[in-house]
């Protein structure tokens, strides 16, 4: 959600996460900072053409997530054990850089890490949300990943070794 604060073109803009995607068998969380303005438009996580969070995850669970249509691939990360949600619930930023957040609010995180009985891993996609989320986290591992952003210009090749190791969190133990 985007609200212009302020009036007229020299408003601020707030905007709001979306709510989280999990269930009782979330054994991953992903956290991200707060959603772009592509993705506020579209109200899809990752909407951004650019964004490389499903190439990044489709090797992770087996399935070619980008061919899938969005709420497709939200079950099948579900069905893999994966979660999504943002550490910000709401800040003011113009444009989509995470370097622009300000005024920013968080979510709930613990009340949510506490919901879900089988959690293995909170893993926080990009360097602002690992900032601003690893101190909202207790009483369960962190994975810090590199951004699937496309302002984070690092091809996938060198992101996915870092991704893949959500895997790892994946098979029961």
């Amino acid at each position: 959600m985007v609200e212009r604060l302020g009036g007229g073109t020299s408003g601020v803009t707030r905007k709001t996460s979306f709510p989280p995607v999990v269930d009782t068998s979330t054994r991953v969380l992903i956290l991200g900072s707060l959603p772009g303005d592509a993705s506020l438009a579209a109200g899809r996580y990752y909407a951004h053409p650019q964004n490389q969070f499903w190439r990044l995850l489709s090797p992770v669970v087996g399935v070619d997530l980008p061919t899938l249509d969005y709420s497709t691939r939200l079950e099948a990360l579900q069905a893999a054990g994966i979660g999504l949600w943002d550490v910000v619930a709401s800040a003011t930023r113009p444009g989509s850089s995470d370097a622009a957040i300000r005024d920013a609010t968080a979510n709930d995180v613990a009340t949510l890490i506490a919901s879900l009985p089988v959690l293995r891993v909170v893993a926080f996609n990009g360097g602002t949300a690992w900032k601003a989320g690893r101190g909202l986290v207790r009483g369960v591992e962190m994975l810090a990943l590199p951004s699937s952003s496309p302002l984070h210009t690092v091809g996938v090749a060198a992101k996915q070794p870092a991704w893949d190791a959500i895997g790892s969190y994946l098979r029961h133990s």
